[in-house]
């Protein structure tokens, strides 16, 4: 008979609710495995009825047993308390469950036996750790990516750089002794494309991995990369920090990347004519924002670009949050936050690289 909610002792009703809401599948069995009781969860699990069997596992159904053993490895083995299985469920699938059970009730007369049994389903478990795998490798990629960007740069800065510049000065030493004027105008344009060479050069050793921010820091760097841009387009940016100390060189080099890409998408795509950047540190929290007065664009069809999804997985590689809001002629804000760890920061200020 049903018995109305307020007329249950406090702790009937408390375990009620816990049977009735509880997300894993709680079922009572008897020996023959037939369902006597099952909350709604684990209806839901396995769209098992009451009255109906509980199936063996895909594990259970092809094991080697004894003669009287017991096909049910968890039955059969009282101190397993859990036991990773796909259990077959409706529509013929198979679920993948984590199971335990116990034994509940013998009857001192029948000797019949009556058995808990808890689902517990691992599909988002399983989720869940690909999720963290694939963080895993994202943060191992970047930073083999980084890895990769500071050896080039160092190529390009102390091999390629010198090379061109005892050219340089080879060039000059035999410019001083000719005296043919054709020949000496040549030379001249020679030395004039080795000088653009030279520049482009240190350009792209510069955006592979500055040197600033290895010796100088983040807010160094960000004042340089801001002099660039605003020196090669009509863009006007406003920067404002309070951060004056180094930054574990994880969030340095990561953090510079996103405020790249974004005066990068600034100035080639959003035909912005003034950007604002905050830097700040509030207590642990590292927050950057960037507000641009461009053209904006819808978020919906902008999903799925590599730029705004690469800001992204840095910031995420960094336990951090990354938002951005944007429409048509509204502009665009990026804003992130991650946590800084403080033993790290204290390492990096002390590892001689400042």
């Amino acid at each position: 008979m049903y018995q109305p909610m307020e007329q249950y002792p406090v702790e009937q009703k408390y375990l009620h609710q816990i049977f009735e809401h509880i997300q894993d599948g709680i079922i009572v069995m008897n020996q023959n495995r037939e369902i006597l009781l099952m909350n709604p969860a684990a209806h839901r699990l396995t769209g098992w009825n009451i009255g109906g069997k509980v199936p063996f596992c895909s594990y259970c159904q092809d094991r080697k047993i004894t003669e009287r053993e017991n096909r049910c490895y968890l039955i059969a083995r009282n101190e397993v308390p859990y036991f990773l299985s796909q259990m077959p469920v409706y529509h013929g699938n198979e679920l993948d469950v984590e199971m335990s059970t116990a034994l509940i009730y013998q009857d001192q007369n029948s000797q019949e036996q009556e058995y808990l049994l808890v689902l517990r389903d691992q599909t988002l478990r399983q989720k869940e750790e690909e999720v963290r795998l694939s963080k895993k490798i994202i943060k191992q990629l970047i930073e083999a990516q980084e890895k990769e960007h500071k050896r080039l740069a160092h190529e390009l800065h102390d091999g390629v750089s010198q090379s061109l510049y005892t050219i340089s000065v080879a060039l000059q030493a035999i410019e001083s002794t000719v005296e043919d004027e054709r020949l000496y105008d040549y030379l001249n344009e020679v030395q004039a494309e080795l000088g653009r060479t030279m520049s482009d050069i240190k350009a792209y050793s510069h955006q592979l991995r500055p040197t600033s921010l290895d010796r100088l820091g983040l807010v160094s760097t960000l004042e340089t990369l801001i002099q660039t841009v605003e020196s090669t387009s009509s863009l006007s940016i406003a920067f404002q920090t309070n951060i004056t100390g180094r930054l574990p060189s994880a969030v340095e080099i990561n953090m510079y990347r996103v405020v790249q890409e974004a005066l990068h998408n600034a100035v080639k795509y959003a035909q912005a004519n003034k950007v604002y950047l905050f830097l700040r540190k509030e207590q642990r929290q590292l927050i950057v924002e960037i507000h641009d007065d461009g053209v904006g664009f819808d978020l919906e069809q902008a999903k799925g670009g590599l730029g705004l999804e690469h800001m992204r997985e840095r910031i995420e590689q960094l336990n951090g949050r990354f938002f951005i809001q944007s429409a048509p002629e509204e502009g665009t804000q990026i804003i992130t936050t991650i946590m800084i760890d403080e033993s790290e920061e204290i390492a990096n200020e002390s590892d001689g690289s400042r």
